[in-house]
């Protein structure tokens, strides 16, 4: 086996470990079809518009100026008005939010490929250090790495909500970096947004990899694109076989 300086491998969560969007399509879509007064219902504009939304008001929480709940009402508020059912009071807007965290929670699915790269990690590189730098609520990111053991092999966990930064802010990187006592030249981060993830990793020093799966939302030409890119996780080992560096597919 060839020498690899990397030493510790971190991991997006949503979209590059956990399916977040169709968890969240499938609730967004479940809990509208459940209210009586909508008889029609354009789905891939209404997935399309939760997600827009999603990324305005997650970006106000990020920032401080609104809780995780308030930035998923404000989101509910939105659409209802833009669906034309009127004003919700905050009661029936918590009502459809409990309903829509049911069904997003139930929907929980990993990728095929990520507990076979993981055990394959594992088994060739047992010193390796393994973790996750996520945005978002603590409760709800540890709640998803816990149902699917993650948190039995991840030694480091980095959750924005618990340390004041959010991704694409190369800040959590180096507060990653440092909970690891690595420099980030021995670090790889993995995460399925160029953006949040792969461009802002190396911004931090990290070796940012974009996973652009093949049923991802997001088009080639969308952003500047970074290297390395992978189609799936299970090129993670050959990737560090590589010291990290190889050109994009």
């Amino acid at each position: 086996m060839s020498k690899s300086n990397i030493a510790a491998v971190l991991f997006d969560l949503d979209g590059t470990l956990l399916d977040h969007d169709t968890a969240s399509a499938t609730a967004v879509v479940t809990s509208f079809r459940a209210e009586p007064s909508i008889t029609l219902l354009d789905e891939p504009h209404l997935i399309k518009r939760w997600e827009q939304l999603q990324e305005t008001y997650i970006r106000r929480y990020f920032n401080g100026e609104m809780t995780f709940h308030e930035q998923r009402r404000a989101r509910v508020r939105a659409i209802v008005q833009e669906l034309g059912l009127g004003e919700w009071n905050q009661d029936r807007i918590d009502r459809w939010c409990e309903h829509y965290l049911e069904t997003y929670e139930r929907h929980w699915r990993l990728y095929s490929d990520v507990w076979p790269t993981l055990n394959q990690l594992r088994g060739e590189r047992p010193q390796l250090c393994l973790g996750t730098v996520t945005n978002g609520d603590s409760a709800q990111q540890r709640s998803k790495l816990a149902r699917f053991d993650l948190d039995m092999i991840f030694r480091h966990v980095t959750i924005s909500s618990e340390v004041g930064a959010a991704k694409p802010d190369p800040a959590i990187f180096r507060l990653a970096c440092e909970n690891l006592d690595l420099p980030p030249d021995q670090v790889m981060y993995i995460g399925d947004r160029p953006d949040h993830d792969a461009l802002a990793a190396q911004a931090a020093g990290l070796r940012g990899v974009w996973l652009h799966r093949a049923d991802s939302r997001i088009a080639v030409g969308d952003y500047p694109l970074p290297k390395p890119r992978i189609g799936t996780l299970s090129d993670v080992p050959s990737l560090i076989r590589r010291g990290g560096d190889f050109p994009s597919g």
